[in-house]
């Protein structure tokens, strides 16, 4: 994309209007660190323009307090963008699975798809973000076509954006834009642990 033009414009019978403003679905994932922070960066520019934002946190403890859901509540909360709305699908769980009972989170997880299908029907968001949500797909916990067939068919004018390792093929297909962050070093690959500022 030189000079951010398409290299080559589709006969689809779209104006430039209609195709520029087509809402994407969206798959930050690979083995590396910021699929998160790059998801919250765009709810960050939908924010200033005024949109409406759901952040469904798929399988981050509902006891942490990242930095971006409390930067995004207080800007949401401001009046002056758009409205932010953040719902945790897990208790002290992520995708290292710490203890706790399998059917609950499975549980959590499909119930937190069902308000995503919900508000998709009801364009609630102009923008959500699913974040994390690649693992109970990867799980088995939620069905990976039934995520595909409502997500490509959702009503018009909502941006989704999905992240997590391991996207399934079958997603990556269906999206518009993937992005695949790669790990060329990380700090925990000499035992540091994270830290304060860097991953919260």
């Amino acid at each position: 994309m030189p000079q951010g033009k398409p290299v080559s414009v589709p006969d689809d019978g779209l104006t430039t209007r209609q195709r520029r403003t087509r809402p994407l679905l969206i798959v930050h994932t690979g083995p590396g660190k910021g699929k998160s922070t790059a998801a919250f960066g765009l709810a960050l520019r939908a924010w200033n323009q005024g949109w409406p934002i759901g952040v469904f946190q798929f399988v981050k403890s509902a006891k942490w307090r990242i930095g971006e859901e409390r930067a995004l509540r207080v800007l949401g909360e401001s009046g002056e963008g758009g409205t932010v709305s953040w719902h945790k699908m897990g208790e002290g769980w992520s995708w290292i699975q710490r203890p706790g009972a399998e059917e609950d989170h499975a549980a959590d997880a499909r119930e937190g798809w069902e308000q995503i299908k919900r508000d998709l029907a009801a364009r609630t968001f102009r923008l959500y973000v699913l974040d994390e949500f690649t693992y109970p797909m990867k799980w088995g916990w939620i069905d990976v076509d039934e995520v595909v067939a409502t997500l490509t068919s959702r009503p018009d004018g909502q941006h989704v954006v999905v992240t997590g390792r391991d996207a399934d093929p079958r997603l990556v297909a269906a999206a518009d834009l993937v992005t695949e962050m790669g790990k060329v070093k990380h700090p925990m690959d000499a035992g540091q642990k994270g830290q304060k500022g860097i991953e919260w």
